[in-house]
């Protein structure tokens, strides 16, 4: 596995098509502005690093993001991808998360409005949420200790458990179907059962 580490990249597409690449202590910043980092990329690791530039992952398979940071200018951090971890990482920019399957999420703080659309299979444990509408029309949801701040969470879900989480937001399971809450705290204005 190649290893980059310690640099600055801003430009557009820096690291376009990138297979088997440990990526540590690197910024994703600057002023070129660039797009899309890491985009059509395979077997990534990234580690420490800092994003503040749109789009870095899309269409990448294989993902392990750990100890980083995704800043509010991150926008659409990551979509139409697969086969990702998350660890431990700050994600602030919206929508960072669409169109994704095979998610793993453990120990993160999210940030972001309309987080997790259209997501197929996602495990989230031990994370903190605020998100306005959060993993609408989402599938396959495994939640354990999260605590979410949102407004309106959950809408159209499919086939979902939360075990130990505690939800406080506004609208709640709007036309979800087979989920099962437990040992959770949710509080809201109109949940729909």
């Amino acid at each position: 596995m190649k290893t980059i580490e310690n640099q600055t990249f801003d430009q557009e597409r820096a690291l376009y098509g990138s297979v088997q690449v440990l990526v540590k202590d690197c910024s994703f910043d600057g002023p070129a502005d660039g797009e899309s980092a890491f985009k059509e990329c395979r077997q990534v690791e990234v580690d420490h690093c800092f994003f503040n530039l749109r789009y870095p992952f899309w269409h990448d398979e294989e993902l392990n993001i750990r100890n980083s940071e995704m800043t509010g200018s991150c926008r659409a951090a990551l979509w139409y991808s697969h086969h990702i971890h998350i660890e431990d990482t700050k994600l602030h920019g919206i929508k960072a998360l669409r169109e994704c399957s095979d998610v793993t999420m453990t120990g993160c703080d999210v940030d972001s409005p309309e987080f997790g659309w259209s997501v197929k299979g996602i495990e989230m444990a031990g994370s903190t949420v605020q998100s306005e509408y959060f993993m609408m029309r989402s599938q396959g949801l495994r939640f354990r200790d999260v605590s979410l701040k949102g407004k309106y969470s959950f809408q159209y879900i499919e086939d979902s458990q939360f075990e130990n989480c505690r939800f406080d937001t506004k609208d709640a399971f709007w036309h979800a179907k087979n989920v099962v809450v437990r040992d959770s705290v949710v509080k809201g204005e109109y949940l729909a059962w």
